[in-house]
């Protein structure tokens, strides 16, 4: 489900703008519930609007209800200028749930590959693409990964395979991030480092503790990417409300849009770009609602 911005002209600039700078976040908002277990979305909003971020990944997100005006996928992000890209994995008590991407970029393609373990709680990897300045391409990967041991690791297996990050129609940079629950370093740390090379190991090492978001001792929120991007900054972001709106703290990335190199064709890049809301034949997915 795409919902457009609200702010057509922001979304214009940033489409045409000669940006220097790309600030992306992730923030696992934990159904609106804050540590003083108050339901606040508008709570959310506002933690939004500190970080001010090009592009934001949401995991544990409340979507519509049946009869009930409730929606927290549209009431975080409310006149906030982002385009909205909801990603349906599950029921939550009469509602929508899943991850959700903001963007102040034009989106042009979405989809939801479930990675659900046998099982276990239906999961999805939320993928977006958005069109950033001067034409160049970025697929997003939302991902908030399973609680089990064995779940992630099937989790992680499907991540890298062909099917998501391997996917030969890939022609622009990738960056994956979200909740991947791991306590540790276990497999999918180790994946996904090895798939992204020198820049995963470099954001997995620098990586900021955002859990609990009160006193973070963990690091289950990650930031990976392609090597033709340039990482200036990584943060995660701590105020008064953060501390309070969620059980985890946001993480930000910032990266240098004019050192972006273009990533080499027949590297397991695609040759063929999707056509606007078309869906891959070898990836029809029943559980997909976008």
């Amino acid at each position: 489900m795409v919902i457009p911005s609200q702010d057509k002209d922001l979304s214009t600039s940033m489409s045409e703008g000669a940006a220097k700078k790309l600030r992306i976040a992730s923030y696992n908002i934990h159904k609106c519930r804050g540590v003083d277990r108050r339901v606040r979305p508008e709570r959310i909003g506002d933690v939004l609007g500190e970080l001010d971020a090009d592009i934001v990944a949401l995991q544990e997100v409340v979507g519509q209800r049946d009869g009930r005006e409730e929606d927290h996928a549209r009431q975080v992000a409310e006149g906030r200028g982002y385009h909205s890209v909801f990603g349906r994995n599950r029921d939550h008590n009469g509602a929508d749930y899943g991850n959700l991407l903001l963007s102040r970029f034009p989106v042009l393609n979405s989809w939801n590959y479930n990675i659900t373990a046998r099982g276990r709680e239906p999961r999805g990897v939320l993928r977006v693409d958005v069109k950033l300045g001067g034409g160049r391409l970025l697929h997003l990967f939302n991902v908030h990964l399973g609680t089990a041991y064995h779940e992630r690791s099937e989790q992680a297996r499907s991540l890298v395979s062909g099917r998501i990050l391997r996917n030969r129609e890939l022609t622009g940079a990738r960056i994956v991030l979200g909740d991947f629950n791991e306590w540790f370093p276990g497999l999918a740390t180790r994946l996904l480092s090895a798939h992204f090379g020198n820049s995963g190991r470099r954001v997995r090492a620098g990586c900021c503790r955002t859990y609990p978001g009160v006193l973070p001792l963990f690091r289950l929120d990650q930031i990976y990417f392609d090597q033709g991007l340039t990482l200036k900054r990584l943060d995660r972001y701590r105020s008064r409300k953060s501390m309070v709106a969620s059980d985890h703290l946001p993480i930000v990335a910032e990266f240098d849009l004019e050192s972006w190199r273009e990533l080499p064709r027949g590297a397991g890049h695609l040759l063929h770009r999707p056509s606007l809301n078309s869906h891959p034949k070898a990836e029809t997915d029943s559980r997909s609602s976008l």
